[in-house]
């Protein structure tokens, strides 16, 4: 359960006290999110408030870091104007941040496949870059696929086995070949961590920005590329990974299992129902299968 309730007159009294040239703005909740909960402020801008996020660090990450990819990125990023901080009135982060227009991929659709397989990886090939050396590190989600065992085998016992059907022996094969396959062993890049349909936003058929960087880390970037499978339309991966250029045969096969690895959590979520947060999410396990079954066909 949320420990602080999180509502409209709270979030006006907020801006209020810290930010009070913004209150007048129109503001309305925006449905979803996980460790923040997002309120849109007028046209232009987003209130994110801290919620199930048990420390700043995410937020605080963001803040920090996202001033300074935003001018080099060739999609609109969420990047902070002001910053919210730490009251009686509510004792956590907040950050006020650009609106990106569009809308998540988990309510919307890629239409036009060459074009966002393109998009996504011109977005990745500027983001991964060499990170300094105080960026933060990677945690759960930076680790080789090996490292990630348990987490895999949870997701996979827990979705139902109808939902994986036949494949099941080809989902566990895939895993079993990013786990076999070389670490990375280049720099650490800049790296999203959490591309998924709730994270991207798409507008005229194809990706149009980039949201939620609260897991941004330095890493491998096979956490990234595996949205090749898990975002895109099937029939192009391929043109992703020609356009993208920069990854080799280990780098594909650990996003591939990483691929799988997203595509179950998805497939448990929507199963799972909303796990106590506004909205639910129950859209997400028809889009874990869909990414599953492109996993399963390498497409």
């Amino acid at each position: 359960m949320t420990e602080f309730e999180i509502t409209a007159d709270l979030v006006r009294d907020l801006l209020r006290e810290q930010h009070p040239d913004l209150a007048g703005l129109a503001l309305r909740e925006v449905a979803g999110g996980w460790g923040n909960q997002m309120w849109r402020l007028g046209d232009e801008l987003a209130v994110r408030m801290q919620r199930k996020d048990p420390t700043p660090e995410l937020q605080l990450n963001e803040r920090r870091w996202l001033p300074v990819l935003a001018p080099r990125l060739p999609l609109p990023i969420p990047t902070p104007v002001r910053l919210g901080e730490p009251s009686e009135r509510f004792p956590k982060h907040w950050t006020v941040m650009t609106w990106v227009s569009g809308e998540p991929l988990d309510h919307g659709t890629i239409s036009r496949g060459a074009h966002a397989a393109d998009t996504l990886a011109g977005f990745l090939q500027a983001l991964h870059v060499e990170a300094p050396a105080d960026a933060p590190a990677g945690t759960e989600r930076g680790a080789h696929p090996r490292d990630c065992a348990d987490d895999f085998d949870q997701f996979f016992n827990s979705v139902d086995a109808d939902a994986i059907g036949s494949g099941a022996a080809d989902v566990r094969a895939v895993w079993d070949d990013a786990v076999a396959a070389p670490a990375w062993q280049g720099p650490p890049v800049w790296v999203h961590g959490d591309l998924h349909p709730a994270n991207v936003v798409v507008s005229d058929g194809t990706l149009s920005g980039i949201v939620d960087f609260g897991c941004l880390f330095a890493g491998d970037p096979a956490w990234d590329l595996a949205a090749a499978w898990v975002l895109l339309p099937a029939g192009t991966a391929s043109r992703f990974f020609d356009v993208y250029a920069h990854a080799d045969e280990a780098a594909i096969r650990r996003a591939r299992g990483l691929a799988a690895l997203k595509s179950l959590f998805l497939m448990l979520m929507g199963q799972n129902g909303d796990r106590g947060l506004p909205g639910g999410k129950p859209n997400w396990g028809p889009a874990g299968r869909a990414a599953l079954d492109r996993v399963l066909k390498g497409v």
